[in-house]
């Protein structure tokens, strides 16, 4: 049986998630608190799943995985369903970098721990830390926009007719 670890609020966690169902994946859900008793994240027990101490993880067996991305590509391969990934090479490239444009230069700018130490360490409140966010996500996502404007026959997704 796989054990996913995750926060409901964690977008990360959310994509793996949408890749376990859209699979027909059964799986157990362990709820990773990142707020609650300092951050369930860093307790002992959850490092030993995941030494980053960051949701998501996955485990099967012996297998530990963390990081969405290698999550969702490890599901595609190893999981009966609709692909991920698009066969074509140049266009699975394409959505690959879609994805890691999100997953490390858009997301990460917004997680928790940025923005704690952008209090903790720069005095930011919370406007400055919105006006932050703001900044970085939407240049991010104007680029994503962008990239998606270039696409002549997208489909129903982003890149074609399957997610």
């Amino acid at each position: 049986m796989i054990e996913f670890y995750g926060y409901f609020r964690s977008p990360c966690a959310y994509r793996c998630r949408i890749a376990l169902n859209l699979k027909g994946v059964p799986h157990s859900f362990h709820s990773v608190h990142l707020r609650r008793n300092g951050g369930e994240h860093r307790s002992e027990a959850y490092l030993q799943v995941n030494p980053q101490g960051l949701v998501p993880a996955l485990r099967e067996g012996a297998l530990l995985l963390n990081q969405s991305l290698a999550i969702i590509e490890w599901l595609d391969e190893t999981q009966p369903g609709p692909a991920f990934l698009p066969q074509d090479p140049a266009a699975k490239a394409h959505v690959r970098a879609f994805a890691q444009m999100i997953a490390c230069d858009i997301h990460p700018l917004q997680n928790l721990r940025v923005l704690q130490y952008l209090g903790t360490e720069f005095d930011a409140d919370q406007s400055a830390k919105d006006a932050w966010c703001q900044r970085w996500i939407g240049d991010g996502l104007a680029a994503c926009e962008g990239i998606l404007a270039r696409q002549t026959d997208p489909g129903a997704f982003c890149f074609g007719d399957a997610p």
